[in-house]
């Protein structure tokens, strides 16, 4: 038998040595590639976590739909057919929604004046908006109008509507003043005079509730109908809707019109007679 000699054996040792580490560097190599494989598992399960909580936060949580330029159509069908008007009367409110009170006229230069405070945010001034626009526009004229969303935290979340904030507003038969005290995120927006805060607190005390409406010192209104009848309706079809004396917006929104017309009328005088004299509004002034 052949021995092996000194130098084959370390030659061996050697051998096995890189053999021996050549496998602990493939394991290594090996333990790295699933270390980095259960990585990217994990990764993509955190993200997929990520996605479906994002979505159900997402159906949970209301969103604020945008507010932009109102559509000249819409504005355009503020003006309501007289026959539309005469054939909802009241609709569905009532002149108890108008509150009479006594005291110096409200004016504005040399002109009976209507108040509004409300709110961006408000759903109940989004519904009375609404209504104001419809009988100022036959009173007057307003400048192209933003259209504006109430709050989609509030009750009647995201209910459209129009925005009364920088508005002008022309009429050769009274003023019509609009305060939006504060924008859709509750932030100060424009602030009452101290005049407009004083009546605000005499006939609504503590003067901090949303809408005031005061109409010449002669008539005091807050909430006139049911903002829900205008909940998921966009602004066009809401304009469409007021000219369908058969639908709950123009039951609400034309029949509140028409007693804000009312009243309008008896502080202007009963001007103009084109207005005043005409169904339902003279059977309407005799009952507020």
């Amino acid at each position: 038998m052949l021995s092996m000699g000194k130098g084959d054996r370390n030659k061996s040792q050697s051998a096995r040595a890189r053999i021996a580490a050549q496998q602990a560097a493939q394991r290594r190599t090996e333990r790295r590639r699933q270390m980095l494989a259960i990585g990217a598992v994990g990764v993509v399960v955190l993200v997929v976590i990520g996605i479906i909580i994002g979505l159900e936060v997402s159906k949970s949580t209301p969103k604020q739909a945008t507010s932009g330029p109102l559509p000249a159509s819409v504005q355009a069908k503020l003006t309501v057919p007289a026959n539309v008007l005469a054939t909802v009367g009241t609709g569905s409110t009532t002149p108890a929604v108008l509150k009479t009170v006594s005291g110096p006229p409200l004016t504005a230069n040399g002109k009976p004046e209507m108040l509004y405070i409300g709110a961006e945010w408000c759903p109940y001034c989004a519904a009375e908006r609404w209504a104001m626009a419809v009988a100022l526009s036959r009173f007057g004229t307003f400048s192209p109008l933003k259209g504006i969303h109430s709050s989609s935290t509030d009750v009647y979340p995201n209910t459209a509507t129009l925005d009364f904030y920088r508005v002008t507003y022309t009429s050769r038969y009274l003023v019509f003043t609009p305060v939006e005290s504060q924008d859709i995120n509750h932030n100060p927006l424009q602030k009452p005079t101290a005049a407009q805060q004083a009546l605000w607190t005499k006939y609504d005390p503590p003067g901090d509730s949303f809408p005031f409406i005061n109409i010449g010192n002669r008539y005091i209104a807050a909430t006139t109908y049911d903002p829900q009848v205008l909940q998921g309706l966009s602004w066009s079809q809401i304009a469409a809707d007021l000219h369908n004396p058969s639908t709950a917006v123009a039951k609400g929104a034309v029949g509140s019109a028409n007693l804000f017309t009312a009243a309008i009328c008896k502080i202007t005088g009963n001007a103009p007679a084109n207005v005043c004299t005409t169904a339902p509004v003279t059977a309407l002034e005799s009952k507020i």
